[in-house]
């Protein structure tokens, strides 16, 4: 059975039991107008801006805008390609990008690769000092490629951010699957 991303053994996670029947506290399900499902922290708001490809790019925001969850179809044929791309001289970066890790998450039938990296700015958002980004692209249960990355600020610590991308990811389900309501694996 293919399976969609969750938490790897490559990066530390959050500790989620093997088939929750809800995301964990602090989080609720999202069906969004896109057609994808996604868990998202409690009281965050929604907003999208128009993609050249695929979906619209989707980001949910925390009340203070400190903090994102980002989901968009990826055009690349793979995550890989995806992030050769986006880490070339082609791609223009935010302000003060400084790459900390890219790391490939193959393992079994999943394909995914996770960028870590820290910027001065990210357009569109507050002032917070610096900026920590997880952006994981991967295939997912419909064969297509997603990124969700989480954005906040890394004054307060790495780990917020991987649990918010982590968690995202447990509960993602792509548009047009029927996926099991207790986790994200497609039902049969």
């Amino acid at each position: 059975m293919t399976r969609s991303p969750s938490p790897t053994t490559s990066s530390p996670s959050p500790s989620l039991s093997p088939s929750p029947s809800e995301p964990p506290a602090g989080y609720e399900l999202h069906e969004d107008r896109e057609g994808f499902r996604v868990a998202v922290p409690e009281g965050w708001t929604r907003a999208t801006v128009p993609s050249e490809y695929g979906m619209a790019v989707v980001n949910f925001r925390s009340p203070d805008r400190k903090r994102r969850l980002q989901v968009y179809e990826v055009s690349e044929a793979s995550p890989e390609a995806s992030f050769d791309l986006y880490l070339s001289d082609q791609t223009a970066k935010p302000r003060g990008f400084e790459k900390l890790a890219l790391t490939n998450l193959d393992e079994g039938d999943f394909t995914g690769s996770r960028l870590e990296y820290l910027a001065d700015r990210i357009r569109d958002e507050p002032e917070v000092g610096t900026w920590h980004v997880y952006d994981e692209r991967f295939v997912a249960a419909d064969g297509k490629i997603y990124a969700l990355a989480a954005y906040g600020p890394d004054a307060d610590g790495r780990k917020d951010e991987l649990e918010l991308l982590t968690t995202a990811l447990a509960w993602f389900c792509p548009p047009g699957m029927n996926c099991d309501p207790a986790g994200n694996a497609p039902l049969d």
